[in-house]
């Protein structure tokens, strides 16, 4: 005579719909990097120069002159170079010779933006690294650490704290 067959004593529990979510998050983000350069340059210049509006208009971008500044967001693999013309204004390139470089994951760079988390955490924590000129560094974490919150247009302050907000669940 057969055994009867024997059922499991438990079955497989499904993930949660939140780590189901920060596991597709994590597969989709480095796909932001397909987006074509020159989109992301018209995109990120539009993006800084209203949200550093009043800074860029005092000046405060005068230590960059002569200077590139790279950027990198290792989870997204996404980087650009940063630096300020003569006239003041921001210039973003593909590629150059970093003075100085920040790097970290997306989380962190909106955490810092959206000023959620102090940025001197961050950075002693080593979550965001500046590499290079370090004093270049820390004059741009300063400079957006400055930045009044409240004089960003509306939408811009919104997604950011959101973004910043989703980041933090999902990444």
């Amino acid at each position: 005579m057969n055994s009867p067959s024997r059922l499991p004593l438990s079955l497989p529990v499904p993930p949660l719909p939140l780590e189901l979510l920060r596991g597709v998050s994590r597969k989709l983000l480095p796909g932001v990097a397909l987006v074509p350069f020159n989109l992301q340059r018209v995109l990120l210049l539009r993006l800084m120069e209203q949200a550093l509006k009043e800074p860029l208009a005092d000046g405060d971008f005068e230590f960059l002159k002569g200077k590139w500044l790279k950027v990198e967001i290792t989870d997204a693999g996404l980087c650009w170079y940063f630096t300020c013309t003569e006239q003041g204004r921001l210039v973003i390139s593909e590629q150059e010779k970093a003075d100085a470089a920040i790097r970290g994951n997306l989380k962190e760079f909106l955490q810092l933006t959206a000023r959620t988390e102090d940025p001197d955490t961050l950075f002693f924590q080593r979550r965001l690294q500046i590499e290079g000129d370090t004093e270049l560094g820390l004059e741009v974490k300063n400079l957006l650490d400055g930045v009044d919150q409240d004089g960003l247009p509306t939408l811009l302050r919104l997604l950011l704290v959101q973004g910043a907000s989703v980041a933090a669940a999902l990444l």
